[in-house]
């Protein structure tokens, strides 16, 4: 610090930021965070972004937090910026992502009485917050970031909140005694326990006494960075995976055994071999990412639960063993338990040898078989799949997409293969229009040797594409691909599967080629269905960020549905 004015608690706070490691500060600059801002200003340990909407910030922040496990922070000053917030920290609170929001506030001598844009923020955030608190007291700051920061990361993660009132934020930390000023807490590392031998034994012999397993790869696996002992317990036991959304990338999809992911149709379930199954194996499975109901709608289904926390009450949901603990740890004493054991009395090498496992293998097929069936296709708008594909070839295996919610949500996680964990962003549990393109800025400053795609809908597009201006004054060069059909294609897909016709959809663009370089930033249109992989790979070599506009059929949704059985409307 350079600072040649008296200590202020802004400071302390910031101070205490750097000390939980916070990589980024993102805000919108506000009257009530001036003390905050300028105490950043002089920091050279915590780096403040600043965006063009609070919701922005949120969406940057929750998304950085489900990559790296680590809280950053998103800003926002008293009333309405606060209030912007509250998409984002929702998001963040169902999707399980650390984050710390900040909120600036008026004076403590006005929060008795009306006042201008005061309301209470502590309140409001408390339904989507796991604990949230407004400093009242200088010497309790650093006790209170270290609660938000180590409540925000102990499982499952999740968004914390501190109100600082700018009077307190502007005091000198000094105290008149000569006692010594406040300073930082340092954090501390927690360690997860692992089951006991005796659930681990009762889970292998229902493993091993089951003819047709299958493990359901949720988000916790990803969060615990479990990938590796998922995909050794898989092999080792021949056992087929399906995952959520918010799960892919936990096993390689170019594996034999990957089903790919489910969480679309009401009969997904069969598509995904739910069906066939006699034990479901749950492994960091959240119910926000999929309803038990959809996979197991009459509650018959044999279940073990793995994950860090106990399992939900749910009706169709009732596991009869849970192994709560570290998921990677868990995972390894459970291989080693059943593999001496055997699966329906073979070992892995007689299972492998009798193909019997792969009774799931059609399921595989036909979704692979789709692809290809569109890698060549012609249609002009051009048809889900195709698009799919060329993104997919335009992509390396660690580069990342971080999808926007709509149509193209389902089609990415439903075709996109993912081979890495974290390489595809989903937000399933809140489920946020707007969120890919601050979520991509995020996961450029993460990984910047990375491709990042940003893929939107025209309607999550526009929600918040003022955050493109972000990313070009930062230096964040990613790729925003839009599906454009003019309309909300989501609810246009469900409106007419229930009731025949579309209402209140259909709405009109910009061009989008024209609004990209209005913000200095290159736009690119495919001319034909072939021209789009070439026109992928152009916009992703570009020396900066770049939009991509891509006319989209959506009759293929309709088709969809005929084929694989309603679309649930609760989705």
């Amino acid at each position: 610090m350079t600072a040649e004015r008296p200590r202020r608690a802004a400071d302390l706070l910031v101070d205490c930021l750097a000390a939980e490691g916070c990589e980024y500060v993102f805000s919108v600059p506000g009257e009530e965070t001036l003390d905050i801002l300028d105490a950043l200003s002089r920091h050279e340990g915590v780096r403040h972004i600043t965006t063009r909407h609070e919701q922005g910030a949120a969406f940057m922040a929750d998304v950085h937090g489900r990559l790296t496990g680590r809280a950053s922070v998103a800003m926002g000053t008293l009333g309405p910026g606060a209030t912007n917030l509250v998409t984002g920290i929702a998001d963040a609170y169902l999707d399980r992502a650390p984050m710390v929001a900040i909120t600036g506030q008026a004076a403590s001598s006005k929060l008795h009485k009306e006042a201008h844009q005061v309301v209470d923020i502590v309140r409001m955030f408390e339904p989507v917050t796991k604990w949230n608190t407004r400093v009242e007291r200088i010497r309790a700051i650093p006790e209170i970031v270290r609660k938000a920061f180590r409540v925000a990361t102990l499982e499952k993660p999740g968004p914390t909140h501190i109100e600082l009132p700018e009077d307190i934020a502007a005091t000198s930390i000094q105290p008149a005694d000569g006692s010594p000023p406040p300073v930082p807490l340092t954090p501390g590392h927690a360690y997860f326990p692992e089951p006991t031998d005796e659930a681990i034994a009762h889970a292998a012999r229902l493993i091993a006494g089951s003819e047709r397993p299958l493990i359901l790869a949720g988000n916790g696996i990803l969060r615990r960075g479990a990938a590796p002992e998922l995909r050794a317990l898989a092999r080792g036991l021949h056992v087929p995976v399906a995952a959520t959304f918010m799960g892919k990338g936990a096993i390689d999809d170019r594996s034999h055994l990957s089903l790919m992911a489910v969480g679309l149709q009401a009969r997904d379930h069969v598509l995904s071999g739910f069906d066939r199954a006699d034990l479901v194996i749950c492994v960091g499975y959240d119910l926000v990412e999929y309803a038990p109901s959809s996979w197991d709608p009459d509650g018959s289904k044999r279940v073990i639960h793995i994950d860090t926390q106990p399992a939900e009450i749910d009706a169709a949901y009732r596991p009869e063993v849970e192994l709560i603990g570290d998921i990677d740890g868990t995972l390894g004493r459970l291989l080693t338990a059943v593999l001496p054991l055997g699966v329906g009395g073979r070992d892995a090498s007689e299972r492998h040898q009798s193909r019997e496992i792969l009774v799931h293998a059609d399921l595989r097929t036909q979704l692979l078989d789709e692809l290809a069936a569109h890698e060549s296709n012609t249609a002009w708008p051009i048809t889900p799949q195709r698009a799919v594909a060329d993104l997919r070839r335009a992509m390396d295996a660690s580069d990342i997409v971080v999808s926007d919610v709509g149509a193209h949500k389902i089609w990415v996680a439903r075709l996109y293969q993912t081979y890495e964990p974290n390489t595809v962003i989903i937000s399933n549990g809140f489920a946020a229009m707007g969120i890919a393109i601050p979520g991509a800025i995020a996961a450029k400053l993460v990984h910047p040797s990375r491709k990042v795609v940003a893929l939107c809908g025209d309607g999550g597009f526009l929600m918040n594409s003022q955050e493109l201006e972000t990313a070009k004054r930062i230096g964040a060069n990613i790729c925003v691909v839009v599906w454009r059909d003019d309309s909300y294609g989501l609810i246009d897909w469900k409106q007419r599967n229930e009731f025949g016709k579309p209402f209140g959809v259909q709405f009109g663009n910009p061009d989008f080629v024209a609004y990209a370089e209005s913000f200095g930033i290159a736009g690119f249109r495919p001319s034909t269905a072939a021209d789009l992989y070439p026109t992928l790979a152009r916009a992703l070599d570009v020396d900066g960020p770049s939009v991509v506009e891509v006319p989209i059929d959506y009759a293929e949704n309709l088709r969809l549905t005929e084929r694989l059985g309603a679309l649930a409307i609760g989705d």
